[in-house]
């Protein structure tokens, strides 16, 4: 299982894991799917969207980690000097919190619909929350 279907408000966008470069934390996250919640806009880092886990452990440390994920990437923060969370990438990002720059494993990469990430993101902006599910393709 490779390949993910991501479901972010009304877009379907294809994707793959990251196996090769973050293999612990595509092993966490496979353990998670199918995998709901919401995403609101980021508040520090740019053109993101992210999911705030709060202080769950997920048992990771860093493997492929970056501060400025492409459009279309999405990291996982494993937690530590601010709250676990995912971001998903749809523009230009800077990784950081209140706290400064951050680091996140890139362990998914959005494949198919990357044209519709602008909206989506413009969508969370402007709408609110959107919900998000990612589930094996």
């Amino acid at each position: 299982m490779e390949k993910l279907r991501i479901t972010a408000g009304p877009f379907t966008f294809g994707g793959r894991f990251e196996t090769e470069k973050a293999p612990k934390t595509c092993a966490v996250f496979r353990k998670l799917l199918p995998y709901r919640e919401r995403i609101i806009h980021v508040r520090w880092s740019g053109e993101g969207c992210w999911v705030p886990l709060g202080e769950l452990d997920l048992g990771l440390g860093y493997e492929n980690h970056t501060s400025y994920p492409a459009p279309g990437q999405i990291i996982v923060y494993p937690g530590g000097i601010s709250e676990t969370e995912i971001l998903l990438a749809y523009g230009s990002v800077h990784f950081a919190s209140k706290m400064g720059q951050l680091a996140g494993n890139h362990f998914i990469t959005i494949t198919d619909g990357l044209e519709n990430l602008p909206a989506l993101g413009k969508k969370v902006l402007w709408e609110g929350a959107q919900p998000i599910a990612f589930e094996a393709a």
